[in-house]
């Protein structure tokens, strides 16, 4: 965990972040104050009698310029200390002596599975998070001990995204969005199929994006190798009738469905059961297509759809005349707002540019990653829902 916390100072100071890195001596055990200050370009904190300090506050003088407070490894003990209000070391007298109003707390736990199932310390949690502080998640797998279980501290990118999550404005607080995304796979034969190019990495960045805004987000997957965004619930399928099903089963909850896979426009009539052997000299199996369900189409032609009940947000992935196809069909699929992109260009890239097509015409969001314009993509789609009945 202690690992896991310098590789996270890098990321946040990668990310523009100021961080101020303060160590308890136990934590000096493990990572050296020098490697945290390299890693930091700040000097590090471990003593609250450091003569740095003019008036010899470090505890006050540190956290009156901060944003927030995360104690990253918090320690089943750290943890009980600042419960009850205990503060004998630097760190501890700055949670208390922290401004609650404006320097939020949060807290990463990483402890033994059994330190971590302890009445105790779910106790001490709970009395945490009903203080003010913002307990978060831990990972599971191999710990240190050599056990595996719950426990582990989340890694590095996960904290960092929790940061990011937490201070985004909670434009979709209490909505209810679905998100497909990926490419759909038909198979051929047991060994053969037909996909395309699709990455998931847009519909993904969405999804967390969502999330991040306050929205209970599910996320139907195609068949992609992305980790599932933090908080999101995530349902895998593979092929386009997989994901038609799932889509429907899950739209007559939703608020705001957000059609982001790539999926096929058909499928071989009949899937050999068998791998299809190719013969020296003969010719190729004669495939024949169906055409695959339209699922936005359907989703948008619903009865709630069509009440205003359910925002539907269609994309269309294009590889020339994107402007003209993608007004063509938002008004063929009938929804009211249509993201269209030249595929090309971002099949597998971080980054992407995308058209904002409705009935009043279209915007461009330039060039950017695809995490700030999934970004983009919410808090304008936020701007369109109509206000949430009680």
């Amino acid at each position: 965990a202690c690992y896991k916390a310098a590789e996270l100072c890098r990321a946040l100071v990668k990310e523009g972040a100021t961080v101020q890195v303060v160590m308890t001596e136990a934590a000096a055990q493990f990572v050296t104050p020098v490697t945290m200050q390299a890693l930091s370009n700040q000097p590090v904190y471990v003593s609250q009698w450091d003569p740095r300090e003019p008036n010899n506050m470090a505890h006050i003088n540190l956290t009156r310029h901060a944003h927030a407070m995360l104690v990253a490894p918090a320690s089943a003990d750290f943890m009980a200390k600042l419960l009850h209000g205990r503060a004998d070391d630097l760190l501890s007298l700055m949670c208390l002596a922290r401004p609650v109003d404006t320097v939020p707390l949060l807290l990463a736990p990483a402890m033994n599975k059994e330190m971590w199932a302890h009445p105790a310390t779910q106790r001490n949690m709970a009395q945490l998070r009903q203080d003010g502080a913002k307990v978060l998640g831990v990972g599971q797998g191999d710990q240190a001990c050599g056990e595996v279980g719950d426990g582990r501290m989340l890694e590095a990118d996960e904290l960092r995204h929790s940061l990011e999550a937490f201070f985004a404005p909670k434009v979709l607080q209490g909505r209810r969005v679905l998100v497909n995304a990926g490419p759909t796979y038909e198979a051929i034969d047991p060994v053969r199929g037909i996909t395309n190019r699709s990455s998931g990495k847009m519909g993904f960045a969405i999804a967390r994006a969502a999330a991040d805004a306050g929205a209970m987000v599910t996320l139907v997957a195609g068949p992609v190798a992305l980790p599932t965004p933090h908080g999101v619930q995530r349902i895998d399928v593979i092929s386009a009738q997989h994901m038609h099903a799932a889509v429907l089963a899950q739209a007559a909850h939703a608020d705001v469905f957000v059609a982001a896979a790539a999926v096929a426009d058909w499928r071989v009539d009949l899937a050999a059961s068998q791998k299809i052997k190719k013969e020296a000299g003969a010719a190729p199996p004669a495939l024949r297509f169906l055409e695959n369900p339209d699922i936005l189409a359907e989703v948008a032609a619903t009865a709630r759809a069509l009440s205003g009940a359910l925002f539907c947000v269609g994309f269309a992935a294009e590889s020339e005349n994107l402007l003209a196809h993608a007004q063509a069909k938002r008004a063929r699929k009938n929804v009211p707002l249509l993201v269209g992109n030249i595929d090309p260009d971002t099949f597998g890239q971080d980054d992407n540019a995308l058209l904002l097509v409705d009935e009043h015409g279209y915007r461009e969001l330039p060039r950017a990653s695809k995490a700030d314009l999934a970004r983009q993509l919410i808090h304008d789609l936020a701007t369109r829902l109509a206000p949430k009945t009680p």
